[in-house]
Order: C-alpha cells, then sequence, then structure tokens
C-alpha cells in the first residue's frame, strides 16, 4: 500500500512533482484529424485549484458533486477538482448524448444529494434546464470551460482522512436498479495498489482507452491509475471508438500504449470491422497488457483477435483476462503479466451440476477462460443457499474480502448488510465473522485460478438443469450469419413449468432465407445441441437489446420488458402458455407473427 493517507495528498505530491508532464492527451471524435489535446500535470494542478476553491466556496466540502460530462479533459479536470476541494464525485452519463439517460441521472441526483453539477458550457443550458424542469433550484451549476470562476489562490487543502469517500460509483446495473458503491479513499488507493502488482506497471506506463469516463474501468483503470503512477494516458471516446475502432489500435501504436482495453465486445467489434489495409498500417508491438474484464471471457475472440492482429505485432501474452466490479473499486484477479491466458475444457453437462469434469468423447464441452490469480484478496466460491464454502473444481457464488471491497451501497443500509457483511457457515449452525462480500457471480477454482461461468440472478433453470445464457445466445449467434454480428439475450419464464425465451438481433439484409425458417432453425440448433425445448423466439432489429456501459447484457431487463411486451418483434414465436403471461400484462391481440 501506497505511503499516502488519501488519494488527495497523492495527487497533490504528483503534480507538484511532475508539473509540465503530459498527464493525458485527448484525441478528439472528428474525421477531419482535429489536433490532439494535452493536459500536463501542472494545468490539471490549476485547473483543479480553481475547481476546488469554486466548490468550497458553495459549502461542497465533504457533499456530492455531480459530474455530467462529455469524453474529454474536461471530466478529469473536474474529478481531480472534487478530490481538491474534499468533495465526493459523482461521475454519471450525460443525459443529452442519450435520451433514455435523463431518467437515470434524475434519480442518481436525487439519490446522491447533489449539492453541486459539473459541466461544460455547451451542455450548461440544457443542464440548467433540467435542474430546473426537476425542482432543483437549490443545486449549483457550473460550466467549468467558462472564465471568471474560482481562485485557484483562494484553495486550501482539505482535511480528509482514510476513510472519506473519494466518490460514488453508480453501477450500471447490469440484473438491478443502480445503486451508488461508496468508494474511500483507502478503498481507492489499495485497489490502484493491487492494479499495478497486477499488471507490472510504473510511471513510465502509459494506458489507453475508449471507455466511458464515469464507468468503473474507464475511470479507475485509464485516468486514476496513471495518476496514481505519475504515468500518462492517451484517451478518446466511445463513440470515436464505435464508429471507427480501428482508430483505438492506431492510437496504441501512435502513442506506444502500453496498457488498455475494454469488454470483450470492443474485441469482437475490431475483429469484424479493421479492414486488412487498416491492419496493415498498425503496430500494436508496445501493447504489453490487453485487459478483457467481461464475464465470462470468451476464448474464440481471445484465439482470433491473436491470431488476425499477430501479424501487427500483438503477442499472445498480451491478453489480460481479469475480473473485477465497482463493489470492489475495480480489480479482483488478472492474467499474470508475461504469460498467455490459461483455458480450460470442460464438459458442459457435469458443469451444469455444478462441478468441473474433462470434456467426454463426442459429448457437449465448454472453454473456460481464466480471470486470473489473485493477490490482494481473500477469494472463497460458496454454495449460495447455505453459505458454505465449495471445494475446488465447484461451482458456487464468488465471495471476497479485501481493502478495495467497498464500504457498501450509498444510503442502502439493509441490502449492505446482506451484500457487503455476509459470513461463512461451518453447516453446523456457526458462521465465521462476517465482512465477505457476495459478488452475484458464479464461478470457480482449480490450481489457483478463477474462473467466471455466470451471474447468479441470471442462471436460467429449465427441467431441472443450471443453463448459462452466454453458452445459448452462442449457439443461437452459430446458426446463420444473419445472427453471427447482433447481440442476444437468453432468459427464462414460468407459467406451471420453465420456459426458455430466446431474443436474438438480426440484420435483415444478411437473411438468406425468410424469418421463419431463421426461427425454426434456432428452435431446432438449442433443441439438438442442448437437447431442451427452445419454443419461444424472437427476432428483433439491431439496437433492441439493452446493455450495460460496459456492454454487458442486461438479460433481467430485457425479460421485464418481455414481460410487460415491450419487445417489438420482427418475428416471433411463442408457446400458447408464455404468450399468455405477455398478453396478461398488455391486452394486446394474441397473434402469433408481428
Amino acid at each position: 500500500m501506497t505511503t499516502f493517507r488519501t488519494f488527495t495528498e497523492l495527487v497533490l505530491a504528483r503534480t507538484s512533482a511532475l508539473g509540465p508532464k503530459d498527464a493525458f492527451i485527448f484525441l478528439p471524435d472528428d474525421a477531419k484529424g482535429s489536433a490532439p489535446q494535452h493536459l500536463t500535470y501542472g494545468q490539471l494542478d490549476q485547473e483543479a485549484r480553481r475547481i476546488g476553491s469554486w466548490l468550497q466556496e458553495r459549502g461542497a466540502t465533504g457533499r456530492q458533486v455531480l459530474l455530467l460530462y462529455p469524453s474529454g479533459l474536461e471530466f478529469i479536470k473536474a474529478f481531480v477538482g472534487c478530490l481538491y476541494a474534499g468533495a465526493v464525485a459523482v461521475p454519471a452519463p450525460l443525459p443529452t448524448e442519450q435520451g433514455q439517460h435523463f431518467a437515470r441521472v434524475s434519480g442518481i441526483l436525487r439519490d446522491a444529494e447533489a449539492r453541486a453539477v459539473l459541466t461544460d458550457g455547451g451542455n450548461a443550458p440544457e443542464i440548467s434546464a433540467w435542474l430546473a424542469a426537476e425542482g432543483m433550484s437549490d443545486v449549483d451549476c457550473l460550466a467549468t470551460d467558462s472564465v471568471g470562476y474560482g481562485d485557484a489562490g483562494a484553495w486550501s487543502e482539505p482535511s480528509l482522512t482514510p476513510d472519506n469517500l473519494a466518490f460514488l460509483q453508480y453501477t450500471s446495473g447490469s440484473t438491478s436498479e443502480p445503486k451508488g458503491v461508496m468508494v474511500s479513499h483507502h478503498n481507492l488507493l489499495a485497489n490502484e495498489t493491487a492494479i499495478q502488482r497486477s499488471v507490472g506497471s510504473n510511471s513510465d506506463t502509459r494506458y489507453g482507452g475508449w471507455l466511458p469516463f464515469y464507468h468503473d474501468m474507464g475511470l479507475i483503470g485509464h485516468i486514476l491509475q496513471p495518476l496514481f503512477l505519475g504515468g500518462s494516458a492517451s484517451l478518446m471516446s466511445p463513440v470515436s471508438f464505435l464508429k471507427r475502432p480501428h482508430r483505438w489500435l492506431q492510437m496504441i501504436g501512435d502513442y506506444k500504449v502500453t496498457i488498455g482495453g475494454g469488454p470483450n465486445f470492443a474485441y469482437d467489434l475490431c475483429l469484424r470491422r479493421v479492414t486488412d489495409e487498416q491492419l496493415a498500417g498498425l503496430d500494436l508491438s508496445s501493447w504489453q497488457a490487453a485487459c478483457n474484464g467481461a464475464e465470462p471471457v470468451r476464448a474464440e475472440t481471445i484465439r482470433a483477435f491473436t491470431e488476425r492482429f499477430e501479424p501487427a505485432g500483438f503477442r499472445p501474452e498480451t491478453f489480460f483476462p481479469c475480473y473485477g466490479m465497482a463493489e470492489t473499486t475495480l480489480l479482483v484477479s488478472g492474467t499474470p503479466r508475461g504469460t498467455r491466458p490459461v483455458v480450460l475444457g470442460v464438459d458442459s453437462e457435469a458443469l451444469e451440476a455444478g462441478h468441473l469434469a474433462d470434456p467426454r468423447a463426442d459429448e457437449p464441452s465448454r472453454t473456460l477462460v481464466s480471470s486470473g490469480v489473485f493477490h490482494d484478496f481473500d477469494v472463497r466460491i460458496v454454495d449460495p443457499e447455505t453459505f458454505q464454502e465449495r471445494p475446488e473444481g465447484s461451482v458456487g457464488e464468488i465471495w471476497a474480502k479485501g481493502d478495495s471491497v467497498a464500504t457498501g451501497y450509498w444510503k442502502r443500509p439493509l441490502t449492505n448488510k446482506e451484500i457487503f457483511d455476509a459470513a461463512l457457515s461451518d453447516g453446523k449452525g456457526g458462521h465465521d465473522e462476517g465482512g465477505w462480500l457476495r459478488t452475484g457471480d458464479l464461478g470457480v477454482l482449480e490450481d489457483g485460478q478463477l474462473y467466471v461461468t455466470g451471474r447468479l440472478k441470471e442462471l436460467v433453470i429449465v427441467a431441472g438443469r443450471n443453463l448459462y445464457p452466454t453458452d445459448i445466445e452462442r449457439a443461437v449467434q452459430s446458426t446463420d450469419k444473419a445472427l453471427a454480428t447482433g447481440s442476444g439475450a437468453v432468459f427464462a419464464v414460468e407459467t406451471d413449468r420453465e420456459h426458455l425465451v430466446v431474443v436474438q438481433e438480426v440484420r435483415t439484409s444478411s437473411v438468406s432465407t425468410d424469418l421463419r425458417t431463421l426461427a425454426t432453425g434456432v428452435q431446432a440448433l438449442i433443441g439438438r445441441e442442448l437437447n431442451i425445448p427452445a419454443g419461444n423466439v424472437l427476432l428483433v432489429r439491431p439496437g433492441t437489446i439493452r446493455k450495460t456501459t460496459s456492454g454487458k447484457i442486461q438479460r433481467t431487463l430485457m425479460r421485464q420488458l418481455f414481460l410487460k411486451g415491450q419487445i417489438t418483434p420482427l418475428y416471433e414465436v411463442l408457446e400458447p402458455g408464455v404468450r399468455g403471461l405477455v398478453a396478461d400484462a398488455t391486452d394486446r391481440p394474441l397473434e402469433t407473427v408481428i
């Protein structure tokens, strides 16, 4: 652990020692090639003092401050300004970028009890109007790229302890409503230390990424870890990456990025969208750790990406499968630097039964990718019903304990007792001292490696079998090229029994047959390969499947939308009992094909 007591102390030391050094370089989302924007440690210090003085003047010390910015350097200045003020930063998605975020951000604003909102000049008028409409006239709003506010000379260093909150990280909610994770300065310093140890980073490390700054990996991994190290980062916006994925890879070569990554889908997108001509101009030889934090990580993606980009200097040992979440600040485990990802072939039937077994000839199997090893946490695999620890090679809920585990969710004491203070049972009525975080993820330990197998709440139980949605979704997407590039969501609903429901995006321009035949093919494959009935298939337009900011499928939300009749299919086939569930909720006409 670092000798600094708070992250604010650390940043003050870094900015003092590294004044002229570039802390961040931001590449604007401009196809015409706008010049990269640079922010030195000295400039960051001056801007943070100015913002910090404005916040201190308005009594925001110890209070929550909502940050609403597009990706760019202004967000970084504002976040560090909150640290300097002793305020609690609350990063959130900019409502004006996607209309669906207005309701979400309104909920965050009220839940966090924000004292002020920081934004930029381009969005300030709309943000101010939104605050007025929400009846929040007492919440100050500041465009931090404007002039004439704050006095860097009037700023005073706040009196903070390690237990003070550094920020609230509102989770994107793959299975539940967003909640504000309370990350203390102690938690943050502990996890940045864990990240440094895991990836082998130092002051010469250059990070490079495109993840949203309000996302835990984008914030803690790509912004705060460089500050922790006294290093630097090259950054771009998610929009820039999604429009032109090769720009991310080009940035890695241009700025000699050594560490950076994203969810599994980012690598899949590069595989689909980077042309041979673009590949020929790439240099990925500086890349030392390509983080992949999806749950679970896909072996097919690792293999295909490594093969495709090896001519550009990408090495097999560069992939860094890892595991973490907002509740642990960020990282829990990762693949040791310089080693290739560990993959493990297992028997599918045994995995469904809750344990590992070697694959059998001519029987279904699954390839698991290890999320690495852990050094700064105590991790156990636990039966989620009995709370007893499960032996090595057995599947259960992942429980974790360590200095990086957050203190809980903001204003959720009952939930915190259940999730952040669980106790292991000895099976005889006794329990340990507690303090375990229940992650909600399913996993297994084998030879010191942690394998994440799925989400506890998303496990599909059909005919007494425990099925993993990702396995079924991959099988569906393999049936036709029109489904291969789309996202899917698989879940179960109940009448007098369990029913499997498949919602899959389809690109109609790629369909070589009619949608009815396509849906029938999906049903046949699931019945043949997984030996389960798939009587409910909805083929939908691209973009229908809801995801978190990190690209995780929101299966629980998709299930809720389905039961409310709020999914509009291009084609659907439903069993009568399932159709009745939806019809009861919507009173819509009972038609088979829409």
